[in-house]
């Protein structure tokens, strides 16, 4: 009997895991996809109804998101989408500079010429397509899946914390980024050069077309600024 209710437990405990983790991620992705722009006001009582879910799991994702530097938990105004900061956008681009440049460096080092076979494809016509039909969630997509990829290979836990931890606010730049005109097949062109030199073993050649491929993002999102922010 008492092997019962602890499984009923664990059961309950593991649903409600996944109902938060569920919660989370689409919290997350309207923020990031621009479904709620900066200044959005998020009111538990409203998201707490659209869920089924309490106010205290409500707050509890809020929290997450604030860490995550998605939100800001405001007196007497409660939660606000967070206005990116021009100053701390610059300085995000230079931290993923280092990193994502380590990453892909790492990657090239570590993982087999054949393991980026698929994403060189998936960056050949498939992406080619999403891009010249305005498709831009799924070029989004393919930029996440080959960040995904390279963390793993990469096989560094503190380095993937790093960048785990600035994964959101990436996001966000990069949905935006994407909007003006002739930046995706850009940086469409950058990552399939990186690939490349990845799929030939020359780590070298994809760090530098990496920290290339950051400081071009970061010099667009300079000059349409007005556009994006």
């Amino acid at each position: 009997m008492v092997a019962g209710k602890a499984g009923s437990k664990t059961v309950r405990s593991t649903a409600a895991r996944s109902q938060t983790d569920d919660l989370l991620q689409e919290l997350r992705r309207r923020i990031v996809s621009h479904e709620w722009p900066p200044g959005s006001r998020l009111r538990e009582h409203e998201l707490a109804g659209e869920f089924h879910v309490s106010r205290a799991r409500i707050r509890g994702a809020f929290g997450i998101l604030e860490e995550r530097g998605l939100i800001e938990c405001v007196p007497n105004r409660g939660a606000v989408v967070i206005r990116l900061q021009l100053d701390r956008i610059f300085e995000l681009f230079e931290v993923r500079e280092v990193l994502e440049a380590q990453m892909v460096r790492l990657a090239t080092e570590k993982a087999p010429p054949e393991t980026w076979d698929d994403l060189i494809e998936l960056f050949g016509a498939p992406a080619e397509t999403a891009v010249a039909d305005n498709d831009l969630d799924a070029y989004v997509d393919a930029i996440s899946q080959f960040r995904q990829r390279c963390i793993a290979a990469a096989g560094n836990e503190v380095l993937k914390g790093l960048l785990d931890s600035l994964y959101d606010r990436t996001q966000v730049l990069i949905h935006r980024l994407v909007l003006v005109p002739g930046r995706a097949r850009e940086g469409m062109r950058q990552h399939q050069e990186i690939l490349r030199a990845m799929r030939a073993g020359d780590a070298q050649t994809a760090e530098h077309l990496k920290r290339e491929n950051i400081r071009s993002a970061r010099e667009w999102f300079q000059n349409y600024q007005k556009y994006l922010l």
